[in-house]
């Protein structure tokens, strides 16, 4: 009976730990390296801009993306602390049953130790056998000898087991344990850098906003530039578009391709943040104003290059307000790449994923900003790029 009882109870205590919250650890510890690498990535081009303690709408825009990097962090953080806390609650209940296992087996084996025919076989079992009344009997003594001793070395060996298991459990507790004080400081950590950014942002927010007038004079200088961008970018699309009336079967197979890829494309910049998002927003100092973006923009470190979210041919490399912008075709999909200073390829070129296309222009009137246009057609209709691109 006891033996049965162990055996259920073992089922029952060692379900897998995914069930209890391991898997969703290792997801959350996934999530908080990302964020760390983007915070980091961040740091990396607030380094970059002018070193001074001068208040510019980059800098604001830079520290603004990692308040919301940190709030992210710090919210993950939490969530790993309670599945922690969930998978150490399931590890003691693990141990204390597996503990509760242990005892009925060695209860059950002092039994059997205490059995007087038992002990009378261990003193002499040649003597059990050499007593019996007939050679029948004799079979039966020594299947039943052969039997015992393979019951008593099971019960010896589910004794060890469960014992190791303990063990483990023990391990793997102790390991959480760590794992949740190496959690809780860097959540502590990540908090005061919250504090110490919030007070920045407040700071340059109010000296930026002593400059208005000066800064709706940027504001529509640059606004008029990108529509001038954004009208040339169109016209060439559409013209394209209309003179492709029908794709060849390998644009056909690179359309598919790169329809199939929605949401898993790679990012136009190796490493980066998205400084504008697609469509109408508001202006993160202005309240008043309001932006409408048709692509994307990706701001990175000075010095990088810009790259094929997937293969094809270009189609067109032209120059607008002194930096380039590339086209390049995927079947009845185009992307396009603006703010380049330099090109390394040129119309007419076959390209593959991930290849470089030209580097990204550092603007000094800008506070060193390094910033890649985006933008992404299909047929004649602009596209979200956040949408298609790997988040």
């Amino acid at each position: 009976m006891i033996r049965r009882i162990g055996i259920y109870l073992l089922s029952i205590v060692l379900l897998p730990l995914s069930l209890y919250g391991a898997d969703n650890v290792k997801d959350l510890q996934k999530k908080q390296k990302k964020l760390q690498q983007e915070i980091e990535q961040t740091n990396k081009m607030l380094k970059q801009t002018k070193r001074d303690e001068s208040a510019t709408l980059n800098k604001l825009q830079l520290i603004g993306q990692n308040i919301k990097n940190q709030k992210k962090l710090i919210n993950t953080l939490d969530n790993e602390i309670t599945a922690l806390n969930r998978e150490m609650n399931h590890l003691t209940k693990t141990r204390d049953s597996l503990q509760n296992v242990l005892e009925a087996h060695k209860t059950d084996y002092a039994r059997l130790v205490r059995q007087s025919h038992y002990a009378r076989m261990q003193q002499s079992p040649l003597l059990f056998l050499l007593s019996s009344d007939s050679f029948q009997q004799l079979a039966r003594r020594a299947r039943y000898l052969q039997e015992f001793a393979h019951f008593r070395q099971e019960q010896v060996r589910r004794i060890e087991n469960t014992q190791r298991e303990i063990d483990t459990q023990n391990e793997l507790l102790q390991t959480n344990k760590q794992n949740k004080q190496t959690v809780l400081s860097s959540k502590k950590r990540e908090q005061e850098n919250l504090k110490r950014d919030e007070r920045k942002q407040q700071t340059m927010l109010t000296k930026l906003k002593s400059k208005e007038k000066d800064l709706n004079k940027q504001l529509k200088q640059q606004q008029k530039k990108v529509n001038e961008l954004n009208k040339k970018i169109d016209n060439l699309v559409k013209k394209q578009a209309s003179s492709t009336t029908t794709l060849t079967k390998e644009q056909k197979l690179i359309a598919g391709g790169f329809e199939a890829n929605k949401g898993r494309l790679p990012w136009p910049v190796e490493k980066g943040i998205i400084s504008g998002h697609f469509g109408k927003q508001q202006h993160p100092v202005y309240s008043q104003v309001t932006i409408d973006n048709k692509g994307i923009y990706l701001q990175t470190t000075a010095g990088s290059k810009a790259r094929a979210v997937y293969k094809g041919e270009v189609t067109s490399c032209f120059m607008i307000a002194n930096t380039y912008a590339v086209i390049i075709q995927h079947g009845n999909y185009r992307t396009v790449y603006s703010n380049l200073s330099k090109l390394n390829v040129k119309q007419g070129d076959k390209v593959d994923t991930k290849q470089t296309i030209g580097t990204i222009f550092t603007d000094a009137e800008q506070d060193q900003k390094t910033e890649l246009y985006f933008q992404i057609y299909k047929d004649r209709d602009i596209l979200n790029p956040e949408l298609w691109i790997a988040q």
